[in-house]
């Protein structure tokens, strides 16, 4: 990826917009940032909509909409991951492929992915690449339910929410904040340091909602999944942000939740002539799938307690400054300081020593390293060197430290502007030297809790199900996951979902 530079007056007017927006939101699109260096700004059109029969200035063409939301998956696939259940992403990708044909942009190359995150999200990118997370899984009831959430996103899709929103606020011109400081050959830890902090998270605007709800259900009809339970998943998604104390799920806080919006729907479904017996709910087979499903965060991908990070699997821990944003990543941790001046990150290195792995890191063009030394970092062999890196007009001044532990090799890094390392080397530095060797038993065993369907044999209530299968969430959780309340009584025959494992003592700092 080529390297783009802005202005240091552009650089502070993107941090104040990202810091009004909310540093701490989701990261996907933020990945928007990637895209700029492929629009090509001259290529300007005012066209009729397809979907929408409304007109739009579009400063991307078809083509580039589709390069971008491609270039845009592979990141979110490295930062996110993909959850590791090839039957499931069949499926989520057989009913998005079925919803999308009968819509008016058929012929896009449309993606359908399941990601491996615990918060109930779904997301589009432009060029049909679409996503839900493991966690909205977990919460939805049915398949027409699903189909009503990927339906929503196909009509952010085939309404080009997204490249209207970035054409109008011209984001062709602002998406570079991803080389502002880094290099090509360190641009991936700019990638990290984007992602962490969600820079530019694009949101739709309430009209964009309602008119994704309407092709939704557009799409949902013509391919005869049960309209009827869109309502249900509005409701859901209202729970889900009651439950949380206030805090919104992270599919409402970067879509606008239009008032009333099952009652708008319902008006809808008021002027249609639907044949009930014909519309697929499919709730046997959805929840067939779901077994066995990790649920909420999974331990053994590491996780936070306050600022310091576990990680069970590859037996090491770690401690972020205090009070520092933080991020576990698939392709690494990322903590930035409050201000956004400061990053201290820990990745996997392909190296096969920490020497091997300080030669390459120091050997990259435009990196200069400073008093290489060989140490021992609380009994583990390290090789540490202050380093600068130059970004066009823009110097990087940082300490790389490269550790060796159980076959693996790991690189820390803490950096900051030239001007500004001088503030943060002392904290940057004994938060590197916080990498140890994790040995307690107790979070080395850790597993993930995992949805279990359970079918009932006699008439029982979800109280009697938590207390008999000694439930490890709260039994007003257990009756969200199920869309009940909490004194929901059962059949003989009926499916529940449960959780079985043990319950996360320690959470996520973020």
């Amino acid at each position: 990826m080529s390297t783009v530079h802005i202005s240091a007056r552009d650089r502070g007017r993107l941090k104040t917009w990202a810091r009004d927006r909310g540093a701490g939101t989701w990261i996907f699109c933020a990945l928007l940032l990637l895209w700029s260096p492929i629009i090509i700004v001259s290529m300007t059109s005012c066209a009729s909509n397809l979907a929408t029969g409304e007109r739009h200035l579009n400063l991307v063409s078809e083509a580039q909409e589709i390069a971008m939301g491609r270039e845009a998956d592979a990141q979110i696939i490295a930062t996110l991951g993909l959850y590791p259940d090839s039957a499931l992403q069949r499926y989520v990708q057989d009913l998005g492929a079925s919803l999308a044909e009968n819509s008016e942009r058929p012929d896009l190359p449309w993606t359908f992915r399941v990601v491996d995150d615990p918060v109930v999200n779904a997301f589009a990118l432009p060029g049909g690449f679409i996503y839900v997370t493991r966690g909205l899984m977990s919460y939805v009831l049915n398949e027409a339910q699903l189909a009503a959430v990927i339906g929503h996103e196909i009509g952010h899709v085939t309404a080009q929410h997204a490249v209207h929103r970035m054409s109008e606020q011209q984001l062709t011109q602002l998406g570079v904040a991803a080389g502002m400081m880094i290099k090509p050959d360190l641009q991936r830890y700019g990638d990290y340091v984007n992602a962490a902090l969600g820079l530019l998270s694009l949101k739709f605007s309430r009209d964009d909602e309602t008119q994704a709800d309407h092709l939704g259900l557009r799409y949902m009809v013509r391919d005869d999944k049960d309209p009827r339970e869109m309502i249900d998943v509005f409701e859901m998604l209202s729970r889900v942000t009651a439950a949380g104390g206030g805090r919104v799920p992270e599919w409402l806080a970067t879509h606008p939740n239009p008032e009333n919006r099952g009652g708008q729907i319902q008006k809808e479904l008021d002027t249609l002539t639907i044949n009930p017996a014909t519309m697929v709910v499919n709730q046997n087979g959805y929840l067939r799938l779901l077994e066995g499903v990790v649920f909420g965060q999974n331990p053994r991908e590491g996780f936070f307690e306050d600022n310091h990070f576990y990680h069970p699997e590859f037996e090491f821990e770690f401690s972020f400054p205090a009070n520092w944003q933080t991020a576990n990543l698939k392709e690494g941790v990322v903590g930035i300081s409050d201000n956004q001046e400061a990053v201290v990150q820990l990745t996997l290195s392909d190296a096969p020593s920490a020497a091997e792995a300080a030669r390459e890191f120091l050997q990259q063009d435009g990196v200069r390293g400073e008093r290489q030394e060989t140490a021992s970092i609380n009994g583990l062999p390290t090789v540490s060197a202050r380093f600068r890196a130059q970004d066009g007009e823009q110097s990087l001044r940082g300490r790389a430290t490269f550790v060796d532990l159980e076959g693996n090799t790991y690189q820390l890094l803490g950096y900051a502007a030239e001007e500004l390392w001088p503030r943060y080397e002392s904290i940057s530095t004994s938060s590197l030297r916080s990498f140890r060797h994790l040995t307690d038993p107790a979070i080395l065993r850790m597993q993930p809790m995992r949805l279990s369907i359970l079918t009932v044999s006699q008439r029982v209530s979800l109280e009697q199900l938590a207390r008999q299968e000694r439930s490890p969430i709260l039994l007003e959780t257990l009756a969200l996951i199920n869309q009940v309340e909490t004194d929901a009584q059962y059949n003989a025959g009926d499916r529940v979902k449960l959780v079985i494992g043990e319950m996360l003592v320690f959470q996520s700092a973020n």
